[in-house]
């Protein structure tokens, strides 16, 4: 009796890995594919036929020609196989520290910007440290900068941002936001449409 509740037990185990483990991978995984093919690979983007990165992850900019990301805790910078924050508590002085040199850095790169006019998201960089998008005050922060760099007047700039604003989701969740790749990539473009 014992011995055919064990193999009925097996029996079981082996069944639910098959369905369950590959079966509705497999499932779920080729409705993906078929339903959302973009999102599925990586949400890769493109530019003149070559990918470029991914609207998922952020990348370091160090040009002062174009917008700059949210800070990175990674290291190097950006770096997706080290995703984490600092880990820093609120109270932790090199938080404060690493907050404060972030501001110094963005008024440094950004003249005529007071410090209480930069977003939080500018100075404190994100629970991954992969973080793509920046909120929309951040971006027009930086468009002064960013024209005079590019030889751009700063309503072009400022258009530019605003084609590439992404609203709330559904309305009411989160802050607009855009995403630094892709409003870089459009920066790009319209230099070369010059």
């Amino acid at each position: 009796m014992t011995f055919r509740m064990l193999w009925a037990s097996f029996k079981l185990i082996i069944l639910a890995t098959l369905v369950i483990g590959l079966g509705y991978t497999f499932a779920m995984t080729g409705l993906a594919e078929a339903l959302f093919p973009h999102q599925a690979n990586g949400s890769l983007i493109t530019y003149h036929g070559r990918t470029v990165g991914s609207s998922l992850v952020g990348q370091q900019f160090t040009s002062l020609k174009f917008f700059q990301g949210r800070p990175s805790a990674t290291t190097p910078p950006y770096n997706a196989a080290d995703s984490s924050p600092s880990n820093f508590g609120p109270t932790n002085p090199k938080l404060l520290e690493e907050i404060d040199s972030n501001l110094h850095r963005f008024l440094r790169e950004n003249p005529g910007v007071k410090a209480d006019q930069v977003p939080p998201a500018m100075v404190e960089s994100s629970g991954s440290g992969l973080d793509p998008d920046i909120p929309v005050e951040g971006a027009i922060l930086q468009a002064p900068r960013v024209a005079r760099m590019n030889h751009l007047s700063i309503q072009e700039v400022d258009h530019l941002i605003h084609q590439h604003i992404h609203g709330r989701f559904l309305g009411i969740f989160g802050h607009s936001y855009v995403n630094v790749l892709k409003l870089n990539l459009a920066l790009e473009q319209l230099k070369n449409d010059k």
